[in-house]
């Protein structure tokens, strides 16, 4: 990747993370990234193009940080722990998503809108890959591998985000115990 293009791409992440998708202009982008504005045109017809190639590696980069916790070794459910749990931390910790999260609650910006589908989409393919897997060897029992990989999400984010909004926040262990329970075992005797 040429040069320009990495320090347009670096102004866009620092611009859409300090005041969102919505305030940034391209002016903006193109003074932090001391280019011309022309110059950004060169690379990215839109504003829209530059937020789609950063959520496209900031996607590629969420993959990498679940497969490096991810152990052949150990359980299917063991695994699913802890590769949504690391998704929702990147989601925590990365300003950038954090940003847009909040401009998508509160202004529903249908770019920002699309590109958060996209990222949440591409976690429930791989939760669903994941599942698909265990149920063909054999490790869980078969199911809508698309409705659990949903329920799976969905619960996590219950569990770490919105549980701790009125409640003393989980520990990991504490969500690995629940995920276990409602998933592994169920609630029957």
């Amino acid at each position: 990747m040429s040069n320009k293009k990495q320090q347009i791409i670096e102004a866009a992440t620092k611009s859409f993370s300090l005041f969102g998708y919505k305030a940034t202009t391209m002016d903006q982008v193109a003074k932090v990234a001391n280019v011309g504005k022309g110059t950004i045109y060169t690379f990215f017809k839109s504003k829209e193009e530059l937020l789609d190639e950063i959520v496209s590696s900031l996607i590629a980069e969420m993959k990498e940080a679940a497969e490096e916790v991810v152990d052949p070794h150990l359980s299917f459910f063991e695994n699913a722990h802890r590769a949504l749990y690391r998704f929702l931390e990147f989601r925590k910790k990365h300003q950038l998503l954090i940003k847009l999260l909040q401009e998508e609650k509160e202004i529903g910006t249908p770019a920002v809108q699309e590109v958060m589908k996209r990222l949440e989409s591409t976690i429930l393919a791989y939760i669903k890959q994941k599942i698909e897997a265990a149920i063909e060897k054999g490790e869980i029992k078969n199911c809508n591998p698309e409705i659990t990989a949903f329920l799976m999400f969905k619960m996590y984010i219950a569990l770490v985000f919105e549980w701790e909004q009125t409640h003393e926040p989980l520990s990991k262990e504490q969500i690995a115990k629940l995920f276990e329970l409602y998933f592994l075992k169920g609630l029957s005797k």
